[in-house]
């Protein structure tokens, strides 16, 4: 084989999901392991980070594409580089090393191992684990490294004596990271290494294409507006580059002229007169402050304004304290802090009760779907057999926690009417037809109590602005909270009367619920089979008060009985006075 295109043979598939990308990493990596490179890893790693930089069209037509139709053959192991380090932006890191890590692996290229000891952790101290070099590339190699990727070669114990000793001298003693960096680079540059092989000599074609792809990619960069590697989402916040100054140091000489500047607008503040004795066209400050500065005495909090560039323009305060030589002991100008006053926040407004309790909510249905949902999976038998007893615990659980979440959603539903931030389901509905189809609904399940509702109907209109759904929902609420309290053969009046207007649904409240004390007996218990919820009847009425507001009507308690007003659909839906006192009834629960 007098062509090796095995690298362009990878580089020209895309990898389309996980799977294809780590099967992409892995020849990457047994191809380039084995594969000269012109340049050392480091340089690699700068030119991967710069083409990642670029839209990926710009990266094929610059790139790849030249180095795919073999015009320029020495690109293909430098977009070998670039593809590996896309890769690695799309990898976790985990499966970088495990494939490292992986049997067979050749990784004897120095320049792909210091590629790799330029990026994430993980992957650098496989690739640190599993380099395969001799004892001269490992001294060519260890001092280029970053200064942890020289930390993890403390896990080698194949390493020549040689590497050893020279990672010693740069610092890795006793197979611990030295405590200062500053020391460690002191060593580094004392350190003499023998000189790396030199590289063989490259093509001239090769040198042009090289040369012909910097330039390009720098005039793209340059014609490129300067958004920078990650743009900012439009959140309406102001980019950080643009924001004005908020705190600079400076150092002053003895004319008060800014000799020495730290922070972004730094170069804005060079030349400037600031700490003269008198204001000046572009620093002003008061008589006080001027007095002070006379004196050379030291600056607390002074305000001074500037008018000059935009970022350093506006009002500021300083903080200042006088220099003097060490050897004349003269005075040398001033030490400065200059700072903006932070604007104080608008006050966030104060937070609805019921923000809380959506909160708590949030909260306690994240637990209950869980268990609700591995109950069904014991009870299915998704996972394999169960036992029969434990499929019917397991079943009892399901109920119970859909039994939660219903009494989640409802508790949710009142916390929403009651802020305002929701709002019933328009449309038109016969609340006589929803009325009769919920007590015939209610007549079955009460027939072997011998109980049941007595319906009478007074008017001919009964529509209302309301959804169907929403109307059943409403008396079902209101209906099946009675029934639920219903004694043996007791039958509770229910009156629908309209008058053109608004619509009166009078409900004789039960004698169980006029009761004080809940009623955990049998006969108690087997009412509250039918109920409209699992917080019991204090609820269920709070919540359809609730319900009656949002369209405009309202529920109140009148002596024995429950009255829901709802307006027709004709009239004009406005607030109506609420004058429910659940309290005024038992309670069975909640």
């Amino acid at each position: 084989m007098q062509f090796d295109d095995r690298l362009a043979t990878v580089l020209r598939k895309r990898a389309a999901s996980d799977a294809a990308a780590r099967t992409q990493l892995r020849q990457l990596l047994d191809l380039l392991g084995t594969r000269e490179t012109l340049l050392r890893g480091p340089a690699m790693a700068r030119i991967a980070r710069t083409a990642r930089s670029l839209p990926q069209a710009e990266r094929d037509r610059l790139l790849f594409a030249p180095a795919l139709t073999g015009r320029h053959p020495r690109l293909g192991t430098m977009a070998g580089f670039v593809r590996l380090d896309e890769l690695q932006q799309s990898l976790p890191q985990e499966d970088q090393s495990a494939i490292l890590r992986e049997p067979g692996l050749r990784l004897r290229n120095p320049a792909l191992v210091a590629f790799l000891a330029e990026g994430e952790p993980k992957p650098a101290a496989s690739a640190m684990a599993t380099a395969q070099l001799d004892e001269s590339q490992w001294l060519a190699l260890i001092p280029a490294l970053p200064v942890t990727a020289r930390g993890f070669l403390r896990h080698r114990r194949d390493l020549p004596p040689a590497a050893r000793d020279l990672l010693q001298r740069l610092g890795v003693r006793d197979l611990v990271l030295p405590n200062t960096v500053l020391d460690l680079e002191i060593e580094a540059e004392e350190v003499e290494t023998p000189p790396s092989p030199a590289p063989p000599p490259a093509e001239a074609g090769a040198d042009e294409g090289i040369a012909a792809l910097r330039k390009r990619i720098e005039a793209f960069r340059q014609t490129r507006p300067a958004t920078g590697a990650h743009p900012r989402l439009p959140l309406g916040d102001v980019a950080r580059d643009s924001a004005p100054e908020t705190l600079i140091e400076v150092v002053t000489d003895t004319a008060g002229v800014v000799v020495q500047a730290e922070g972004r607008s730094a170069a804005m503040l060079a030349g400037l007169v600031l700490t003269a004795p008198r204001p000046g066209a572009l620093v002003q400050f008061d008589d006080r402050v001027a007095i002070a500065l006379r004196r050379r005495q030291p600056l607390r909090q002074a305000r001074l304004a500037i008018d000059a560039a935009p970022a350093i323009s506006g009002d500021w305060r300083i903080d200042a304290v006088p220099r003097f030589d060490p050897v004349s002991h003269g005075f040398a100008g001033y030490a400065a802090r200059l700072y903006r006053l932070r604007l104080a926040e608008p006050d966030a407004p104060p937070a609805h009760p019921g923000d809380a309790m959506r909160q708590v909510l949030h909260e306690l249905r994240t637990p209950v779907n869980a268990i609700q949902g591995f109950a069904e999976i014991i009870q299915q038998q998704l996972f394999g057999n169960v036992p029969h007893e434990y499929r019917a615990h397991a079943a009892a659980i399901a109920g119970d926690a859909a039994m939660l979440l219903a009494g989640f959603d409802e508790v949710d539903r009142m916390v929403k009417l009651d802020a305002g931030a929701m709002a019933l389901d328009d449309g038109e509905c016969d609340l006589r037809e929803a009325l009769t189809v919920t007590v015939a609904r209610l007549e079955g399940a009460l027939r072997s109590r011998e109980a049941g509702f007595a319906l009478v109907v007074e008017g001919d209109s009964f529509a209302i602005p309301l959804a169907r759904e929403e109307a059943m929902v409403l008396c079902w609420r209101l209906l099946a909270t009675a029934a639920g309290a219903l004694g043996p053969g007791e039958r509770a009046p229910v009156t629908l009367a309209a008058d053109g207007e608004q619509i009166t649904l009078t409900l004789s409240v039960p004698a169980a619920l006029r009761d004080a004390g809940p009623d955990n007996g049998r006969d108690g218990q087997r009412r509250r089979a039918i109920s409209a919820g699992m917080f019991g009847p204090r609820f269920s009425f709070r919540l359809a008060e609730a319900e009656a507001r949002a369209v405009g009507g309202s529920l109140a308690c009148q002596g024995d009985q429950v009255v829901l007003t709802l307006p027709t659909l004709a009239a004009p839906i406005g607030a109506a006075p609420i004058g429910v006192d659940v309290n005024d009834f038992g309670a069975q629960g909640g």
